[in-house]
């Protein structure tokens, strides 16, 4: 047996080997060849390095090969290859599957929740009526409105809506009220349910219950107590008035209007951290709890210089007075307009007339149609058509003082009237000795006309008689009040 080796070692032997000669070597098929030269061969050469070589334009020859046939074997945009999805479960199938499945139930699991239908599982031919349905609306148009958006028949909405109107004006009913609603079984799927219960709260001191009994509709009143002892809030000034009443438990609009009052005595930057406020407000407890706050009737200041005002109403008009029932209001005077001084008051020369002569006002660049306003309290003394003014309003705030508008596109209030501060009295125009729509604002004092600039308004009322007395006692009543 003879083994092919490339040493030779065919050759060699032991001392008693005999020696038969090297094996002959047989050629290999010409197919053999070839493969084992293709083999060999470097199809994939280095394409970044010899650029331009033999090796390099075969291994680009065959990228280019291997690029092309990965071309024609896609399938191209319009042959996409589509995957098989599976057909969504439904009915049976999906129960069966949900039965079976498992989830954790911490994130939204339902497993054992929902048994599989089994062959005892008969359809309903109808879904079972509720015999009572629990609601809550909310109170927009009417309640008769509520009422059918809920599932009521429209006679019987209309029937208690009458029903309420009878115990309750329907323009005090607040929008946005909670309607608590029972509605009953009806006799056919296509029927309104039948009200059983309807309570909501009319007014803060009244709750109304509509209930069915005996197959009619009776409304119940109930009245609530209220308790209408004012709130009363103590405290130091601190570093802001405003952040430390509102830290002591005040309502910012109680705030807000203490603030306005006593501003109009001592200024704020005069008050001391250490100075002590007292504020009353307005205040009623219903005995359900609910708590709803009004006026400042109280505003009250210790410090450096006391305050003490009480809110005093007179008819339409609203005063605070100290305790002996004087009060004084005082503050520079409110522009008639919104608008900027086109011309300011003394020597000018007319815009109209062409000569120079004193300007006896003040001439307010206003839009045509601005509304023009009362600089204070007064009475209408003239309001009419007056020479070059125009359309023209003169007010008298007693004490010697008096305004002039003129001007005027419109006229709004008649002579001998009372108006108040900020009341509007008329319109811009450019009615008179006019070049364009403005309002020309003058000042009188004891009869001279003065710069409006340098006047301040003072008004004092002071109580007498049964009014003082009244007054007296209502501030008896309110420093009774303990502090929260």
């Amino acid at each position: 047996m003879f083994l092919r080796t490339d040493e030779g070692l065919e050759l060699a032997g032991g001392t008693s080997a005999l020696r038969f000669g090297r094996a002959p070597i047989t050629a290999a098929p010409a197919a053999a060849a070839w493969r084992g030269r293709i083999e060999s061969f470097d199809w994939t050469p280095d394409l970044g390095a010899n650029i331009g070589s033999r090796t390099w334009w075969r291994g680009l020859a065959t990228c280019t090969a291997m690029c092309g046939a990965v071309w024609m074997l896609s399938p191209g945009v319009d042959r996409p290859i589509y995957s098989a999805v599976p057909a969504a479960l439904d009915g049976t199938a999906l129960d069966e599957a949900r039965s079976l499945s498992f989830g954790a139930s911490a994130l939204g699991g339902t497993s054992g929740m929902r048994p599989a239908a089994t062959s005892r599982v008969r359809p309903l031919a109808n879904t079972p009526e509720r015999p009572v349905v629990e609601a809550t609306a909310t109170l927009g148009s009417g309640v008769a409105g509520a009422l059918q958006r809920t599932g009521v028949g429209a006679g019987e909405a209309q029937q208690v809506a009458a029903m309420i109107a009878g115990r309750v004006d329907p323009a005090d009913l607040t929008p946005g009220t909670r309607l608590d609603i029972t509605l009953g079984r009806r006799d056919a799927p296509t029927q309104p349910r039948p009200l059983e219960r309807l309570a909501f709260r009319a007014k803060f001191d009244l709750a109304l219950e509509v209930v069915r009994e005996g197959g009619t509709l009776r409304l119940d009143a109930r009245p609530i107590a209220i308790d209408h002892t004012p709130l009363r809030i103590r405290g130091r000034v601190g570093a802001s008035l405003y952040r430390a009443a509102r830290a002591a438990g005040a309502p910012a609009k109680a705030v807000e209007s203490y603030i306005r009052t006593v501003s109009g005595l001592v200024p704020m930057g005069q008050v001391g951290q250490d100075d002590r406020f007292d504020i009353i407000v307005e205040q009623a407890r219903a005995a359900t709890g609910e708590v709803q706050l009004g006026q400042l009737l109280y505003a009250g200041l210790a410090g450096r210089r006391d305050v003490r005002l009480v809110r005093w109403q007179d008819g339409s008009r609203t005063e605070w007075l100290d305790p002996a029932g004087v009060g004084e209001r005082k503050g520079s005077m409110i522009w008639p307009v919104a608008a900027r001084i086109s011309s300011n008051f003394g020597w000018r020369v007319h815009p109209v007339l062409g000569f120079r002569r004193l300007h006896k006002g003040m001439d307010f660049a206003a839009a045509y149609g601005s509304p023009i306003r009362a600089t204070t309290d007064g009475r209408v003394a003239i309001a009419g058509r007056h020479g070059g003014y125009g359309n023209f309003v003169k007010l008298d705030h007693g004490g010697g003082l008096a305004t002039g508008y003129g001007h005027m596109s419109r006229i709004v209030v008649a002579p001998g009237t009372r108006v108040s501060r900020g009341q509007v009295i008329g319109y811009v125009g450019s009615t008179g000795l006019s070049t364009g729509p403005h309002l020309h604002y003058e000042l009188w004092k004891n009869g001279a006309p003065v710069n409006p600039r340098s006047v301040a308004f003072a008004t004092v009322q002071r109580l007498q008689g049964q009014e003082l007395g009244r007054f007296r006692s209502l501030l008896g009543r309110l420093m009774g009040v303990a502090a929260r």
